[in-house]
């Protein structure tokens, strides 16, 4: 496997674009293919049985390019698939978004009382509970599913001063932060854009943001199998499965500047 070869990086939508963001920020000489599934967006109201068949087909669209490792970019495929993923693909590296954010988390709290706002699926799939115990056996987890705060963060609307989001954010967190949490984990790679909100209105709470601990994780990664790229640069692809033009209109989002690139719309499964 060649340590130039690209880094596959997925999602249900475009989300995952904010896990792309810190892989690029931390390791500017990969090459870098996302994907997303735009067309089966979103994969948090799905069963598990279309989850895993979603997800394997899009893994099956980034074996294309010889990647030397896939990031699942997506809290619900993720803790639905990955399992699934690594069973069909067992010679490739495979880096999730859950168990980083959890050993994080896991870590980082003083009173063992964490919180995890979600998707309904992830929420459901309580694959943070199970992962946090593995590393942190007292801890307590609570999970929200968040199903309002994905739209509002796709239309633009995460900004401190707007009382909208204010207002959504208060009404699921409120109940975690009367629990007594310390710790709040992001549990959805839409939710970074909202952090300036939250930590205003809980300045208290340490925030772990799933696709900032995901790209860590990446790095740390390829840094013990020695498959970080020594080229410099860095060629950066963007696919999606539906809508192309929309993407383009919103990744300045969640990346928070436009796209190096055009992207291109495909078609999987």
């Amino acid at each position: 496997m060649d340590k130039n070869s690209y880094i596959g990086v997925f999602d249900s939508g475009v989300g995952g674009l904010t896990v792309a963001k810190g892989i690029m920020d931390r390791l500017p000489n990969e090459n870098i293919i996302y994907f997303g599934d735009t067309a089966h967006v979103p994969y948090g109201t799905r069963s598990k049985r279309q989850i895993t068949r979603y997800v394997l087909d899009d893994v099956a669209f980034l074996r294309q390019y010889d990647i030397k490792a896939v990031v699942i970019a997506c809290n619900t495929a993720d803790s639905t698939a990955r399992e699934k993923v690594e069973e069909t693909y067992p010679d490739l590296p495979v880096f999730g978004v859950v168990h980083p954010a959890s050993e994080q988390a896991a870590r980082a709290t003083k009173n063992n009382k964490i919180g995890v706002i979600a998707t309904k699926a992830t929420a459901n799939s309580q694959a943070y509970d199970k992962a946090i115990a593995e590393i942190n056996p007292e801890a307590t987890v609570i999970d929200v599913g968040c199903p309002l705060l994905v739209p509002l963060v796709e239309n633009g609307r995460f900004k401190k001063g707007d009382l909208i989001p204010e207002t959504v954010v208060r009404e699921y967190l409120d109940p975690l932060v009367a629990q007594g949490i310390d710790t709040l984990i992001l549990g959805c790679t839409h939710y970074p854009l909202l952090t300036a909100i939250i930590a205003e209105a809980y300045p208290q709470l340490t925030i772990i943001s799933s696709s900032d601990a995901a790209a860590r994780a990446l790095r740390e990664g390829l840094q013990k199998t020695d498959m970080l790229s020594d080229t410099p640069g860095g060629d950066h692809k963007y696919f999606v499965s539906d809508d192309a033009a929309l993407v383009e209109g919103i990744a300045h989002y969640f990346m928070g500047k436009e796209l190096d690139g055009k992207v291109e719309q495909i078609s999987v499964g």
